[in-house]
């Protein structure tokens, strides 16, 4: 089990020679020594980027804001990405040492590096993760953490057999709202929770559009990864979330935050929902659209204590929201806003101003790198986030199916065989990781 960052060792090392050796009079900076509130270099925990793209870019500000971790090193399938990723991370040292790499198992293998972020599309999330913990890397890697659910649980035991730190990009456990209403629910402000309701945006639709050559700048092997190789298609490329080898729809994309929320409030980690239906699926013309994922409709899931969950696929982007409810009232987190609401309101008083929103992750950012000095799991680790996408991934094969499902979570097998097919995808050669 590792005690500190490898890369920590070589840099002490280095400089410890360099403070012993010298017989003149050296000056270093301040940062060098960590003096002046800095960081010294050798106790930086050095990352990687795998997948640079807009959520990459989007969330990067919030690692590059932590004094004791250090961006040196990048890769995507797109030159422009490469690019732009790594300008940014200069741009914010002021120096011009960021790596680049097309291919993310070059990254990988610098001994220097300790961590990777992995933002990349959802079809390489848990195979470029499996990569990052069989090479000895810790891995922060945004949701959601799988497209199948036995992939999922591949991941959990790679990163228990290699000792992997893993923080799923879940961060709403590590905002103040969301933290705010699970304690009031589990305080018994209303009574004893019957329901959970979720929604998430209505999804998107892609038109048909012919195959044209690959961009310049582009390796598309590289960025189709395990999926299965199709001809290069702007719609397809595009729209990626809108199709099954690709995305599997927004409320598998964007749901797992909230069932990731609905296991933590109620306690659930450990286990899962016994039951899977789905009602009023909106499905997109195949006359009119290329696209295969639901555009609306109803996604149930009930535990074996009768608590239920529902999962509505509908209305617009800003109309997400989480609700709890009692048999005594109801606690709501509007997600685009970060208000709390309930009933009664009375039971809101006890809530402090401040608290980030979930839109920053530095919290959750800061819980990994906890994680990855005490060498301890932050609590979004992988058996948590597998949990909590398996909900989604059992509601998507409900819909594909038209049936309703039996689920052991022990055994993580259905009571319809059709449905234990669609647990797994055979990825495309040689991306298979065990």
């Amino acid at each position: 089990m590792k005690t500190q960052p490898a890369s920590a060792f070589s840099r002490r090392r280095f400089l410890g020679g360099i403070l012993t050796s010298t017989m003149a009079p050296l000056v270093l900076p301040g940062s060098v020594l960590g003096l002046n509130g800095a960081t010294a270099p050798s106790n930086r925990i050095a990352f990687g980027g795998i997948g640079m793209g807009n959520r990459a870019l989007y969330i990067l500000p919030n690692f590059l804001a932590q004094p004791d971790l250090q961006f040196i090193a990048v890769s995507d399938a797109r030159a422009d990405r490469r690019k732009a990723s790594s300008e940014a991370i200069n741009a914010h040292y002021r120096n011009a040492d960021c790596r680049v790499y097309n291919d993310f198992r070059e990254l990988l293998a610098q001994k220097d590096i300790d961590a990777v972020l992995i933002a990349t599309g959802n079809r390489w999330h848990a195979t470029a993760s499996m990569f990052a913990a069989r090479a000895g890397k810790d891995v922060y890697c945004e949701k959601p953490i799988s497209l199948t659910i036995r992939e999922g649980r591949q991941l959990v035991d790679l990163c228990r057999r290699h000792g992997a730190i893993y923080q799923a990009g879940t961060q709403r456990r590590s905002t103040e709202s969301y933290q705010f209403a699970r304690q009031l629910v589990r305080q018994g402000k209303i009574g004893r929770i019957h329901t959970v309701e979720m929604q998430v945006w209505t999804g998107g639709t892609v038109p048909h559009q012919p195959n044209t050559a690959v961009p310049p700048g582009w390796d598309y092997d590289q960025w189709l990864g395990p999926v299965q190789w199709r001809p290069f298609n702007p719609g397809r490329v595009n729209g990626w979330t809108c199709f099954w080898d690709t995305g599997e729809g927004m409320h598998t994309d964007m749901g797992t935050h909230y069932t990731d929320q609905m296991q933590w409030v109620l306690g659930t980690d450990h286990t899962m929902p016994v039951e899977f239906e789905t009602s009023d699926i909106v499905w997109p013309d195949p006359k009119a659209w290329m696209s295969e994922t639901a555009i609306s409709g109803t996604f149930r899931c009930r535990y074996a204590n009768g608590i239920q969950g529902v999962l509505y696929q509908r209305k617009g982007f800003t109309d997400r929201y989480i609700r709890y409810i009692g048999d005594e009232g109801w606690i709501q987190v509007d997600d685009e806003t970060d208000v709390v609401t309930a009933e009664p309101r009375s039971i809101l008083q006890s809530r402090e101003a401040g608290g980030l929103s979930w839109s920053n992750a530095s919290s959750h950012i800061r819980d990994l790198l906890n994680g990855i000095r005490s060498r301890r799991q932050p609590q979004c680790h992988p058996e948590v986030a597998h949990r909590a996408q398996a909900i989604v991934e059992s509601m998507t094969i409900a819909a594909r199916l038209g049936r309703k499902l039996a689920w052991d979570p022990a055994k993580e097998v259905y009571d319809c065989e059709a449905a234990n097919r669609m647990l797994y995808r055979e990825p495309r050669a040689p991306w298979r990781v065990v």
